[in-house]
């Protein structure tokens, strides 16, 4: 019962979620355009699937990844091995990203501009070897993010230093990367923040925090998805200029 009533919490949630987007479609559409809205019952149905898939999206977050990151966060501080935590962090930041649809798509459709444009061979091989390339290097660069974060959550370094430090690299990196990859790069950031990596990152953080003495969640806890949108930025301007 308590079951049915979180998941009825969540839809209305999700409805709610969604209704500026709806209002401003409509809005436009109706009195701006003045035009009907095309294939109406088509939109309509589908965005009851996008409220009943973001309800159990959400869901399921709450349900099984939020605690199975703050669970394993509490068990490595509990065993008090820094490499196996460290090794925890990289794979959790390279598995999770790899995954991630939004990388998938943005480097599926980098290399076929890539191909376009002379940068490769316009082949499925070379599409592909770049495409995967710039995934597996975007991958590393968060699971790097997320080792570095986890440090800093052991160390309490102050999380403003490193991330000017990081941005004045990417500012630096941007003057001798090729023109052709900067925006790729600067967009990697923000594909690596998506459905699957923020949960499991978020709680790795908080729960580590929590579970070592002297740090506060809310100082400590919060900032390792900042390293996560920082360093791909760096690293795929770096692969760019390999490839």
């Amino acid at each position: 019962m308590n079951s049915f009533k979180a998941i009825i919490k969540s839809l209305l949630d999700s409805l709610r979620d969604l209704l500026p987007i709806i209002g401003v479609i409509t809005f436009f559409q109706l009195f701006v355009l003045q035009q009907p809205i095309p294939n109406f019952t088509e939109i309509a149905i589908g965005i009851l699937f996008v409220v009943m898939g973001l309800t159990l999206f959400v869901h399921g977050l709450n349900m099984g990844l939020f605690p199975v990151g703050e669970n394993m966060a509490y068990a490595f501080a509990k065993k008090g091995s820094l490499f196996w935590l460290l090794v925890f962090a990289f794979s959790l930041g390279f598995g999770t990203t790899v995954a991630e649809p939004a990388l998938i798509a943005v480097a599926k459709e980098a290399s076929h501009v890539a191909a376009v444009g002379g940068m490769i061979l316009d082949t499925d091989e070379s599409r592909m070897s770049y495409a995967f390339g710039l995934r597996i290097t975007v991958a590393v660069s968060v699971g790097f993010a997320i080792l570095v974060g986890v440090l800093r959550i052991i160390k309490g370094w102050p999380i403003q230093y490193l991330i000017i430090t990081g941005y004045i690299g990417v500012v630096i990196m941007t003057f001798f990367a090729p023109e052709e990859i900067i925006g790729i790069a600067y967009d990697s950031g923000g594909v690596t923040t998506s459905t699957i990596t923020v949960p499991l990152v978020t709680a790795l953080g908080v729960g580590l925090a929590s579970s070592i003495k002297g740090r506060n969640p809310m100082i400590d806890g919060f900032g390792l998805i900042a390293f996560a949108s920082l360093t791909p930025m760096i690293f795929v301007m770096g692969y760019g200029m390999v490839v």
